[in-house]
């Protein structure tokens, strides 16, 4: 067991590295195929995640909890609590889960002074929580009495039950506080965010579905950023993160894109993600149908296939079709600024989950924390019940500064990199192995919690063993199947030459990309002049 200063420590470095583009989506329990409520995160940033497990623990009255600076340094305490519970990254033993979006808001609303961090919300969430509203009230608490020390943040919180939106932002240099507000998602519907302020009107009078600071209103008044005489409604996300054309292209393309595959029939509008509207996309929309949770992986996937967005088309994708662009986001050129278009799949995410919590089974067995790491699209979920007490060791381990076959990240960013070289050929192996062992997996679902459940009466003792044997046993069949696939790959598509088990083959560049070419420069390539 990590102790609880060497946790904080690491989440801190975890996190705090982490680029400002992050994508979650949240399914209440009537938008999903068999009542899970599910929630996603991708947290993004060039970083090699560790997996991370914390036991459940009993403390002393008067024990107290020392904040650590990533450095090491002991920033502050906190008093501790009676009990604190186990969690398994980012999902804890009662199944609650959370995930967030940084959106910033109003520079000058952040306190570095403030004790708390984001990081250290989630994880005191997790370990002091059961569900999504007691989650809200221990951050909303901690911030309030020892202050709030990141950028305007939204967060996920997802327990049996419920799935919840809240929205943060800090109140000012030594200003201790925050002003948020949190909103549930009315069951059959489904919301997400990715990096900009979600929330608009909320409803002042029902605390079934929306909660919020005493504050929210009369601090915005103060601080001149609202005036409530001009008869504008108090939008929450225009108040404290007014939209820029960046959000709109970045934040908005994401969750544009979320909405039209979950949606389609309600054909939502490309021009308010591209600021050539003041619209802007519905908290929350019912799915065209309900989301089951290889559905929720595939939303994860996307590069804005089949519209005009597509990253896989065009001059930056190369001659095979490569989605990934090359940092910085945006790029200039004769003093005009320029952008690649932000996908929620990027070859920069450190690691990503899809949660299932579910109400119908006890804790241990009906909590799921589906893991992976690198990139969503070319990544492989492995499903961690929340009841377990050990990880698989190959998410635990390595470092950005040396390759290793014994680290998952490197194994599956190996893979990644690799495809990059012939991008549309070898993507469609590496789905066709993902789908393979993904949908295996969820096969084995009802077979693997019956035999949980059964437990879970006649051997509570063996359960916790029986579950942990199969998170850790599949997750690493997982990364040995990826190396497994490293191999294939760069055997059947060594030196331009495409070896499909009888003949090698030479498969050139497409008619589109060469057409391309011979517009750009038409003397350069031809073969005799005189043509």
């Amino acid at each position: 067991m990590y102790n609880i200063v060497t946790l904080v420590v690491l989440l801190t470095i975890l996190f705090g590295t982490s680029l400002n583009a992050c994508t979650s989506l949240l399914v209440s329990k009537g938008a999903s195929r068999d009542g899970s409520v599910m929630i996603t995160y991708t947290c993004d940033g060039r970083f090699h995640p560790h997996l991370r497990y914390t036991a459940a623990a009993t403390h002393a009255p008067g024990d107290s909890l020392e904040i650590s600076h990533f450095s090491g340094k002991v920033r502050g305490k906190i008093p501790q609590v009676s009990q604190t519970y186990a969690v398994v990254g980012l999902m804890n033993e009662v199944q609650l889960a959370i995930g967030e979006t940084t959106f910033g808001g109003r520079e000058e609303l952040r306190d570095p002074n403030g004790l708390l961090h984001y990081w250290n919300l989630m994880q005191l969430a997790l370990q002091r929580a059961k569900t999504a509203r007691q989650a809200i009230k221990v951050m909303t608490d901690l911030v309030r009495d020892y202050g709030y020390g990141s950028t305007g943040e939204s967060f996920s919180i997802a327990d049996t039950e419920e799935a919840w939106i809240l929205e943060m932002i800090g109140k000012g240099e030594n200003n201790t506080g925050a002003v948020w507000v949190a909103q549930r998602v009315p069951d059959g519907m489904i919301s997400c965010h990715a990096n900009q302020a979600r929330i608009e009107e909320f409803p002042p009078d029902d605390p079934q579905n929306c909660l919020y600071s005493k504050d929210i209103i009369s601090f915005a008044v103060e601080k001149g950023y609202y005036d409530p005489d001009t008869g504008t409604p108090f939008r929450f996300c225009d108040v404290y993160s007014p939209a820029t054309p960046e959000t709109r292209r970045f934040s908005d393309t994401r969750v544009w894109s979320l909405f039209r595959r979950a949606a389609p029939l309600k054909e939502f509008d490309d021009k308010i993600h591209r600021g050539l509207s003041q619209e802007s996309y519905p908290l929350f929309i019912q799915p065209d149908k309900k989301l089951g949770l290889r559905d929720v992986f595939e939303l994860m996937r996307d590069h804005y296939e089949g519209t005009p967005y597509d990253m896989r088309t065009g001059i930056p994708s190369g001659p095979f079709g490569t989605p990934n662009r090359c940092r910085p986001l945006v790029w200039q050129v004769d003093s005009v600024k320029y952008a690649w278009e932000r996908p929620i799949s990027t070859f920069h995410t450190g690691f990503s989950f899809v949660s299932q919590s579910r109400d119908w089974l006890p804790n241990a067995i009906g909590g799921v924390y589906w893991y992976g790491v690198d990139d969503t699209y070319s990544t492989c979920y492995a499903p961690l019940y929340c009841g377990i007490d050990k990880l698989p060791p190959s998410y635990t381990t390595g470092s950005m500064k040396r390759f290793s076959r014994d680290s998952a990240w490197w194994v599956f960013n190996f893979v990644a990199n690799v495809a990059n070289i012939r991008y549309n050929d070898m993507i469609e192996d590496i789905k066709a192995v993902q789908e393979d062992i993904e949908s295996h997996l969820i096969g084995l679902q009802p077979a693997v919690e019956k035999t949980a459940a059964h437990l879970a009466k006649e051997n509570p003792d063996l359960l916790k063993r029986y579950l942990t044997d199969f998170s850790v046993s599949h997750a690493e069949q997982v990364v040995s199947h990826w190396r497994e696939l490293a191999g294939v790959l760069i055997t059947k598509y060594n030196d331009g030459y495409v070896d499909d088990g009888s003949a090698e083959v030479q498969r050139g560049y497409s008619e589109d990309w060469l057409q391309q070419l011979v517009r750009q420069k038409p003397d350069r390539y031809r073969l005799h002049q005189s043509d």
